[in-house]
């Protein structure tokens, strides 16, 4: 562990990055452990941002740990004591909701009638989602946060401070916002609603605020024991204050926001935590992904076709950037994901703490046993029309004949993953095109090497003459993706293919009806060199095409 610590003190990882900032506070602070803490707002179920979160936020966690015996905490802060200002409509009977509106979410009854209120589900919601990803975190909720007390000193030092919090917020807000906001919300004391108005009076001392409701009657509530709410962005800052968070993560869209957060958690006698903004997730248009239009992959979408893990990876990847989440990068991260894990073990200290699959797994970092990349299984599936992996499995018992699904289960779990993916997004986007007389050529010629080793050998000798190579020819071996790979690449050569990427889209769009494909000599090994010149013989005459 001590030269993994070593490593990761000077490790360019953005979560190692991170973590020696974080390390520099605490000995600086003399606090006895790290709290990272992620928010959730109960109004919907978990979505894929939710994991994104708890995902990056656990990878400056584990970083953390390698660097320092400091322990650590991760709080899940579910905002449920928030009124409900719409209702979502992805429940049963929503007009059932109507008559709750501005009722916290946690009073507002749950339209699938499971637990307690609208709230306790979507909290259940939450933990189960993270616990099936095996997260370690303390949930607290927003109710029980303020109804026990837990937020008193906070929210009397609220009121004692009102003013100057006020003037931070104000100078965020339009001039007609202004004359209504406070940052305290009172519940109802009869109608136990929300109340979204402004503090007639607050008073600092008796820890109370007088406001009136929509009839003009006057209320004075105490501030405490959950008679009261910060409004969301106080409430940001405060639950910093409170709970003396270290480190928070969140979206482009909150860094605005940041310097009121900061403020605020100042004022009310805290210290602001380090933060780190992430750019957005984008989809296949360029506009950015939110759970009300439904654009962009779900991540009950992105698992229908591929592993936690692969999710885990594409959420590691330049957090600053913003990414196009569609289902089209779904096989690049499978296959990078694997690429990564079997360079791993060949790697150094400093190596290994570079690499993404440490900050998904820590230092138990599986094996790879996928011998055959997502993406030629989806080629596979293509050509060979399956409609199970077991068909798929045919082909890559006979390339590798000690692969199994027993013996290989990313393999197996992939194979299943990929006649889905194949079925729902390349079949219907298949188009297969006639090639033209320079590619009909080459076509022929390929096929002439593939049935006959001296054809072979004569193409990739004519090739080394062109480029004025002297050198040994490969042994014939028709099993092996280098030396069909070196055919595949003297026809094109030969055939006067310039740039040589122009043969490969020919491949892939006259035999695979793709834009894009596999490294070709290797699918030749995987589907068959006899399959491979029937493929081709096929795109030849036209039948792909019909």
């Amino acid at each position: 562990m001590s030269n993994l610590r070593d490593a990761g003190m000077t490790s360019k990882a953005w979560p190692f990055v991170e973590a020696r900032t974080l390390l520099k506070r605490i000995e600086k602070s003399g606090k006895d452990h790290v709290l990272f803490e992620t928010g959730y707002g109960p109004s919907g179920l978990p979505h894929i941002g939710t994991f994104g979160e708890v995902s990056r936020t656990t990878m400056v966690r584990r970083a953390f740990e390698v660097i320092s015996d400091i322990p650590t905490r991760l709080v899940c802060f579910s905002d449920d004591l928030d009124g409900m200002r719409k209702v979502p409509s992805n429940v049963p009977n929503p007009e059932r909701l109507e008559q709750y509106m501005q009722l916290p979410l946690t009073s507002v009854p749950d339209p699938f009638d499971e637990y307690e209120s609208f709230g306790h589900h979507n909290n259940a919601m939450l933990r189960r989602f993270l616990d099936t990803f095996g997260f370690e975190y303390e949930f607290i909720s927003g109710k029980d946060y303020y109804e026990s007390g837990k937020f008193d000193e906070v929210l009397l030092r609220a009121a004692e401070k009102y003013d100057e919090v006020m003037a931070v917020m104000l100078k965020s807000l339009r001039e007609e916002r202004r004359e209504t906001y406070s940052i305290f919300l009172p519940m109802h004391p009869e109608s136990g609603r929300v109340m979204y108005v402004p503090m007639k009076s607050v008073d600092a001392k008796a820890g109370t605020v007088t406001f009136d409701d929509e009839t003009g009657k006057e209320f004075t509530v105490p501030v405490t024991g959950g008679n009261v709410k910060l409004q969301w962005k106080p409430d940001f800052g405060a639950r910093w204050a409170s709970l003396d968070v270290d480190f928070e993560m969140y979206g482009k869209d909150h860094s605005t926001n940041t310097p009121i957060y900061d403020r605020i958690c100042e004022i009310l006698g805290g210290k602001k935590p380090e933060h780190f903004s992430y750019e957005l997730f984008l989809d296949d248009q360029g506009h950015k992904i939110s759970k009300t239009s439904g654009n962009g992959v779900s991540i009950d979408e992105w698992l229908t076709y591929a592993s936690t893990e692969s999710l885990s990876y594409f959420m590691y990847l330049k957090p600053k950037t913003a990414k196009r989440m569609h289902f089209d990068v779904i096989p690049k991260a499978v296959d990078e994901y694997h690429q990564q894990l079997r360079a791993y073990p060949t790697q150094d200290d400093v190596g290994k703490l570079n690499n993404p699959v440490f900050h998904i797994h820590g230092e138990n970092v599986p094996t790879s046993t996928m011998v055959v990349p997502f993406s030629m299984l989806l080629n596979l599936a293509s050509v060979s029309q399956a409609s199970d992996k077991d068909k798929l499995w045919a082909f890559i018992q006979r390339y590798a004949p000690d692969a199994s699904p027993e013996a290989n289960p990313d393999l197996d779990a992939a194979a299943g993953f990929a006649v889905r993916y194949y079925k729902d997004f390349v079949e219907p986007g298949k188009g297969f095109r006639l090639p033209n007389d320079q590619e009909r050529g080459a076509l022929q010629a390929l096929v002439t090497a593939l049935k006959s080793e001296e054809a072979a050998l004569a193409v990739i000798a004519q090739k080394n003459a062109q480029e004025g190579k002297d050198v040994a020819l490969p042994e014939v071996n028709w099993s092996d993706d280098e030396f069909l790979q070196s055919i595949v690449f003297a026809v094109g050569k030969v055939h006067g293919f310039d740039p040589l990427r122009a043969w490969f889209s020919c491949l892939y769009e006259v035999l695979l009806g793709a834009k894009q494909g596999p490294r070709f000599g290797g699918f030749i090994a995987l589907y068959g060199v006899q399959e491979s010149i029937a493929l081709i013989e096929s795109g030849l005459a036209g039948e792909l095409v019909a």
